[in-house]
Formats: structure tokens, sequence, C-alpha cells
């Protein structure tokens, strides 16, 4: 039986935890006491150790004895999290989505003889892999996913929830959003173009440029046109704006009185922290939609559009974002643990499915969860 260690413990680190346990022997570490009872409450069988990850030495002593560890610790601490897990010589699937460029560790991860699968969650990661796959087959000529998380319920003034720290979901909102346009990579603010889209099962909601091709950008540049937007119910972009552009985002402390200083950054996420908290028994969804079109291998023009409406699992209690974003991952943790996929180095998703039978395991991996994507091909 192969033994795993799970960096972090939150909504997706618990999912994939307990998914793992099914089938291998599973440690999940993490800083948060609370965190880690509140696991060991729900599954038994998995072990827990307290670990603060921004200790060189002591991450690297707890990861030691395991075959694999899986990175799910916040995006602020995830490049450097990797960097230690590669040095550390162990093979690695990371959903921590960190800003940073993976790619620039992988001539350390060849030379650790490290298979390391990063962004391997819902979007960036299932998108990928749709992207990479039909890439094999067909000339693409655009690639556009519209992907969002949302509650059932919407209360005012987000109707919005996140399964995540405030602090990940602000980044969406500040950093410019990269997409690629007649061949050329484009720079726009995020919450840009905001436009109205039709979802069946959910109605109209809004969409916006977030900066989620990441790995894309580089390893698919040959595609002329490829995008991501951000999906939220209506009325949702204008609220964050206005937060935006009245400097709440801002990190730059402030001066409130005499000595006293505040990042009005820190400030919002400690009151967004209450409002956007997914409780875990509180009901959202998943939306998403992929659209690959272009020339297929018999020389016609070819429209693949996969459409994803997931929602929390009332059996299991578990969330859809960390069903989606979670399970796709520990697909990526079998692949590697039964040899399917062996090459070291540094691999976003679209270098993955690829391979042959990877995208397939994959699927229905997902599949066998309840987490289907449903496929529509359109020719002319």
């Amino acid at each position: 039986m192969n033994e795993i260690i799970v960096l972090g413990g939150g909504m997706v680190g618990s999912a994939m935890a307990i998914d793992l346990a099914q089938n291998h022997k599973v440690t999940v570490a993490d800083f948060n006491p609370s965190t880690l009872d509140n696991l060991k409450s729900k599954s038994s069988e998995i072990e827990i150790i307290q670990l603060d990850v921004t200790n060189e030495s002591d991450l690297k002593s707890a990861i030691s004895p395991f075959s694999l560890v899986v990175c799910a610790v916040p995006g602020f601490l995830g490049y450097q999290t990797l960097k230690y897990i590669i040095e550390a010589k162990k093979n690695v699937v990371d959903i921590s989505f960190f800003p940073e460029d993976a790619l620039t560790l992988t001539e350390l991860a060849q030379a650790m003889e490290v298979t390391a699968i990063v962004d391997c969650g819902v979007a960036p990661g299932m998108s990928n892999l749709v992207l990479g796959y039909h890439n094999e087959a067909m000339k693409i000529e655009a690639f556009e996913c519209l992907v969002g998380g949302l509650p059932k319920v919407k209360k005012w003034p987000f109707a919005y929830k996140a399964p995540f720290s405030p602090v990940d979901v602000i980044e969406e909102y500040t950093r410019p959003a990269r997409y690629v346009e007649n061949g050329h990579i484009v720079t726009k603010p995020a919450l840009s173009d905001v436009a109205q889209e039709e979802f069946d099962g959910v109605g109209t909601l809004e969409s916006f440029n977030s900066d989620g091709l990441r790995s894309l950008l580089f390893t698919m540049g040959h595609i002329p046109n490829m995008i991501e937007k951000t999906l939220r119910y209506p009325g949702h972009v204008e609220y964050i704006q206005v937060l935006k552009s009245s400097g709440f985002f801002d990190s730059n402390p402030i001066q409130i009185e005499d000595e006293q200083y505040v990042s009005p950054l820190d400030f919002t996420s400690k009151i967004l922290f209450n409002e956007w908290k997914l409780g875990e028994s509180e009901e959202e969804i998943t939306v998403m939609r992929i659209t690959v079109s272009g020339v297929n291998e018999s020389g016609n023009k070819e429209t693949i559009v996969y459409h994803l409406h997931d929602e929390f699992a009332t059996k299991t209690r578990t969330s859809s974002m960390a069903r989606t974003t979670g399970y796709t991952a520990t697909a990526a943790v079998n692949l590697i643990l039964n040899k399917m996929f062996t090459e070291k180095g540094v691999f976003p998703p679209e270098l993955v499915s690829n391979h042959d039978g990877c995208f397939e395991f994959i699927l229905s991996y997902l599949n066998d969860r309840g987490v289907v994507y449903r496929k529509e091909t359109f020719l002319g």
C-alpha cells in the first residue's frame, strides 16, 4: 500500500485525503490543530500531524517516509513548498495555484528525478487536460474556458462563497488578466470585458477576464486564440469594482492614528472572511464550459464543448469545489502511483493528457465519483 501525505487539511485538502484513503495509507499535515481535529472526526483511518511548511527542515523530515506528496497549501506558500518537496526527491501533485511560474522548477525536478504535476484542479486543471488532449488530434484555432464556483443561495451583496482564503480570491480580482488574441498575448485588468452568459440549470451569469491561462500561454503558444473567464452571479463584478476602485485591495499600509498602520487588503480580507466563508454543509455549485475549436484530422472544422454542472454532495457532505478540484488531483496521484505517467520534471496538466490513456483515466476517475463532464461535438 502506498503512503501519501497531504499538505493542507482545508476543505479541498480533506476531500482529497478522504478520497485517497479508500485505497492508500494517508497522512494529513496542517499548521492548524482544529483543522486536523475536524478531519480526524470525519475519517479515523487518516493520520494527522501538525506542521509548519515554511520550516524547511521540518517539512523535509515530515515528508521523508512517504511515497508521494499532495500539496494543498495556500497560494502564497505554494512555490517555496513545492521547491522543498522537489529537493526532498518526492513525487508531487500540487493544487496550491501560486502566482510564480512552476516551470522554472523543471530543471531541479529533472535533476532530482521527480515527477511534479502542478495546477491540477478544475481550472486550471481539467481545462488544461481537455486542451492538451485535443491538441494531439486537432489544429486548434480557439480555446475558451468559462468557470465559476457559486453558492446555491444568493446572499446580498456579493452572492458569493469561497472554499478557500479571501486573499486568494482577491488575487483573481487584482492580478492583470492575460489572454491570447490573433497569436498575441493581450493583458487587461482583471474584472474587464464583462459579458452575460447562459447556463442550463443556473440561468444568466456574468463572465469577466481573469488570469487563468497560466502555463497555457507558453505550452500552447501555437494556438492563436485562448481565453479563460471567471463566472459570478450578475451584479457581483460591480460590487467588487467599488471595493477595488476605493482602495480596499491595496497592500500598502495606511496610517489610522498615531503609530498604528493597517494594510487595506488585510483589513478587507478579515471582513470578507466571514462574508465569503463557505460553511461545511452550505450547498454550492461549480459551473464550467470548455470550448475547443479548430480543424480535425479529416480536415473539417470542428467544435468540441465540455459542460460541467456539479453540486454539493449531500451524501458525503462534500462541497462541489472540493470534489471538482480535489478529485482531479487525486486522479493524477493515481496516474503517478500506477506508473501511467512517469516522466521526470514539472508538468502542467496539458503536458500530461497528451500521453496515452491519461485523459481517459482521469475522466473515468471523476465519473466514478459523480463529477461528470458532458461532451458535445459540432462539425462545420
